[in-house]
């Protein structure tokens, strides 16, 4: 089916390494090395066995691996119990599950480019 979201187009497998620049439509997995910059408005996958050096802006990620560079996320980051993300991190949502782990730094704000408050206002 045409432009059904979350379909993958685009796979690099254990054991495969690539270095530049890739832009992608739809979704793409990673399970293995790549090193270089990720542009996509859609949605990437880094596998358990992925490493990830360099910048990445996307719509959405779910990082199970390592990734290592800045991330910039349109709509989400998700970081699962297997993924290490040693990164700065821009997005409007971050989702960390439990045994993750996460170094650096995360600014989240909404597309106008706003920080969102998250203080209580009394």
């Amino acid at each position: 089916m045409k432009g059904k979201t979350g379909e993958l187009n685009g796979f690099l497998d254990r054991g495969a390494v690539f270095k530049g620049e890739m832009e992608f439509e739809d979704t793409m997995r990673i399970d293995g090395r790549f090193n270089g910059k990720i542009v996509s408005k859609n949605e990437l996958i880094v596998g358990e066995s992925a490493h990830i050096d360099g910048d990445i802006h996307v719509g959405r990620i779910a990082i199970s691996g390592t990734v290592v560079g800045k991330i910039v996320a349109d709509q989400r980051v998700e970081i699962h119990r297997n993924g290490k993300v040693y990164s700065d991190i821009e997005t409007p949502a971050l989702i960390i599950e439990e045994g993750a782990i996460f170094q650096g730094n995360c600014v989240m704000g909404d597309k106008k480019g706003n920080v969102t408050n998250i203080a209580s206002k009394a």
